[in-house]
């Protein structure tokens, strides 16, 4: 089993990046290989619409035409068994990064028919792990809900089952008292940090275990 996990978040370490790793963890758990990668350490476009993906005959058809850094990570997600994406919230979206990653990564698989279908060569497990500064009762309120459910609904068309994981309330700065941030009390913040976000790795690891089990039987089940 093949695990690859991205990471929307400019911050390799902090809570996007712990959660992401967690969930390594738990796949490699199982036996299954893991990669991270680190969007921001790559000089890459979201689509250009070119459209070289979808010419009729084209050499491209199925595959996105537009050559750049992270051509080969897309080339490599073609032989992963799970994919787990991860990004923080920003002004009620992912990263613009993870946005341009995804928008390349579905859009050559999906073809224009009633309904929809996909030229992606298997199905794989998906994963999804946002993290945010808000209250979960917040988030509900803006709706979010339909953010999350929506990329669960277009990754299950075109890749895969997908699963998400939410983690509210985030511990954001190292240090409060460096930052202007008056209307945030960090004290609720950090015991947070203490309490709950603990749960969320843990919830995290068993998010890759349960990946990974579920494409270990998918497998059984052909071969």
């Amino acid at each position: 089993m093949r695990v690859m996990a991205i990471n929307g978040s400019p911050r390799k370490e902090w809570n996007t990046g712990i959660l992401l790793n967690k969930a390594l963890e738990g796949a490699k758990s199982k036996g299954a290989e893991t990669e991270i990668i680190h969007l921001y350490d790559y000089n890459f476009k979201g689509c250009t619409s070119c459209f070289a993906c979808k010419i009729r005959g084209g050499k491209s058809y199925g595959t996105c035409g537009f050559r750049d850094e992270m051509t080969p990570v897309y080339e490599k997600i073609k032989n992963v068994d799970v994919l787990i994406l991860g990004s923080p919230i920003y002004f009620g979206d992912v990263t613009g990064e993870l946005r341009s990653f995804i928008e390349r990564l579905l859009f050559p698989y999906l073809v224009y028919t009633f309904p929809p279908k996909t030229l992606f060569p298997k199905k794989i497990g998906i994963g999804l792990i946002y993290t945010m500064n808000c209250p979960e009762n917040f988030a509900s309120q803006v709706g979010y809900d339909r953010l999350f459910s929506g990329n669960e609904q277009v990754m299950n068309m075109i890749l895969g089952k997908a699963e998400s994981l939410m983690s509210y309330e985030t511990y954001q700065f190292a240090d409060y008292s460096k930052v202007v941030a008056d209307g945030i009390d960090e004290a609720p913040r950090k015991k947070r940090r203490e309490e709950i976000f603990p749960i969320d790795c843990e919830n995290a690891f068993k998010l890759g275990v349960k990946l990974v089990e579920e494409q270990q039987r998918i497998a059984q089940a052909i071969y």
